[in-house]
This record gives C-alpha cells, structure tokens and sequence, in this order.
C-alpha cells in the first residue's frame, strides 16, 4: 500500500477519496480539508480570534491542533457538566492537551458557577439530558464568546455528525432545523458566529490525526447518550458508506448545494419575533427570561421533601 502523494509506505486508506496516504501526508490532507471548508464557507479571516469548544474528545482536540496549525489565533472553552467520572476525565484530556501545548483552555463548570449539573438538572426541569446539556452549553459558549470579545465560536461537529443530523432532519422534514442546517451560522442579533470547520472530515479521519499526532484523548461516549437517536442515524449512515464509500460526504454536500437554501426563510417569513437582553443574565433572547436561566431556576429550586407530618424545603441536588 503506497502514499498517493509521495509513493512511500501509506498508513492509511481512505476509501471516499480511492487513496492511501503516508502519516506526513495524511496529517497534510486533513489540515487540507479544515482549510477549504474555511474557504469554501467563508467561516473565518485569518485574524480571528477563535474560541474552540473543546469536550476532551478526538474532534474537537484534532480541531484546536489543526487551527493552531493553520495560524489562528485559537483559545479553548471546556464546560464541567457534573457527568461522574465521565466529566472529570473528559476535563483531564483537555486540560493535559492544552497545558503541553502552551495554549489557553477557559473552563466553566455547571455546577460550581451555576449550582446544577446535567444529570439532576434535567430531572428537575423535566428535559431530556441531551437536551439540557445542549442548551447549557449554547448559552455558555456564546457568554464566553461575548465577554472575552472573541469572533467565532468553532466546534468539531464532523462530516458524520452533520450527515447524521441531516438524516434525522430530513426524516422528520425539521424544516427550521433543515434551514440552519450550514457550517456557518453568521454572527445576528447579539450571537456570535458559530462555525463548523471538520465538515470535510470523517470521525475516522480525526481519530486517525489525533493518533498520528499522538494528542490523547478521551474514547468513551457520554454515558448519557444512551438510547440518542443520532447514534442510530450514524450507525445506519455507516452502514451505507462501506457499501457505497463518499455516500455520507455526498448526502451532505448534496443538500448544502441544491437544497440548503429552500428552507433559509426569506425575509419578513420569520414573524415578528423582537430579541431582547433576558432580565437575568443579559444574553440576546425572544422572551423576558432566556431558556438558560429558566433552566437554571428550576434546577436549583428548592423542593417540598415529605418526612412524616412534617414538610421541609431542600435544594434540588439533595
């Protein structure tokens, strides 16, 4: 097996491209890749700051090493969601990565800045743990964003995490979800731009680099994923790309060229919705109080405890 480039030993096959690469230029490929979705969505200007979401995991890890690579200016945000043993190690990964690389990680945690954790939050707020989870960490990487005057907020969602949403989008025709569907999401009304620059590149792709690189990082699933049917919709998605490799690249890229824009409202479709700071916090919302802090208030309320004939009040947590 030889390196299309170079013909030297190759190290890896990827089957969507028909080609092997050595680990010189596979490294090559995927800062490649980064680079053109950057391009090819007009995701950043060579002198952004960027604010890198980073869980401890091999994408968004891969992600900050490549960006830190291609000369951006790149910090991390890492949020401690209370997940057991699971966070701790997660916050371990990360933290180890960006202190041997000299780089800045911020850290945020549930329930030491905010007074709950994912696991009891959304049990008191009565939310899916995913979705809980999902809405904490959008509130907090744009507050982070916002405060610390960054211009982008950049994850490692990845080709087969965007296929998989759109799967699931396009079964159950999620039209508002299918319309915000791009890599890049435009900084509008008081929420910074969000980006998604590892669309180009497969989950194997960015456990691959972080082996090469030798960046160590955390393997295991969030254990409250269990039973999320976006693991489903990969499965299925993985199914199809061993008997027909570049379907998911296909799928994707597809609906962005010839559909996205379809389910874009056009101006003056989205109603009369007036954004405005939540009473609490100050962030950009529809309502007079943002999701977060409604989160936050139920999560943290204090709950009636029958014991006997007596009633006493307790926090949440207890």
């Amino acid at each position: 097996m030889k390196c299309r480039v170079c013909r030297g030993p190759a190290v890896i096959d990827v089957r969507r491209h028909n080609a092997n690469f050595c680990q010189d230029h596979f490294l090559r490929l995927c800062r490649d890749q980064t680079e053109k979705a950057i391009g090819q969505f007009e995701m950043l200007q060579p002198d952004d700051r960027v604010l890198v979401a980073v869980s401890g995991g091999k994408d968004s890890l891969a992600l900050w090493d490549i960006l830190i690579a291609l000369g951006y200016e790149a910090d991390g945000f890492y949020i401690g969601l209370g997940i057991g043993d699971y966070s701790d190690e997660s916050h371990g990964y990360a933290q180890r990565f960006a202190q041997q690389r000299g780089l800045t990680l911020l850290v945020d945690d549930l329930l030491r800045d905010h007074g709950f954790d994912v696991p009891h939050g959304s049990r008191a707020a009565k939310r899916a743990p995913c979705s809980a989870c999902g809405l904490s960490k959008r509130h907090l990487f744009d507050d982070a964003a916002r405060r610390g005057g960054y211009d982008a907020i950049v994850t490692g969602h990845n080709l087969d995490d965007e296929a998989a949403v759109l799967m699931g989008n396009v079964l159950h025709w999620q039209t508002d979800y299918l319309g915000r569907q791009s890599p890049h999401l435009p900084a509008a009304n008081g929420f910074p731009k969000k980006v998604k620059p590892l669309v180009r590149l497969s989950e194997r792709d960015t456990a691959a680099y972080c082996l090469l690189r030798g960046i160590d990082y955390l393997v295991d699933e969030c254990p409250m994923a269990a039973g999320n049917k976006h693991l489903s919709y990969k499965a299925a998605l993985n199914d199809i790309e061993v008997d027909s490799p570049g379907a998911k690249h296909a799928f994707y890229f597809g609906f962005l060229d010839r559909a996205a824009d379809r389910f874009v409202p056009a101006t003056g479709e989205t109603g009369d919705v007036i954004i405005s700071p939540c009473t609490r916090c100050g962030a950009p919302c529809s309502n007079e109080v943002c999701a977060f802090c409604s989160l936050t208030e139920r999560a943290t309320a204090s709950v009636p405890i029958e014991m006997g004939r007596t009633r006493r009040r307790t926090g949440a947590r207890a």
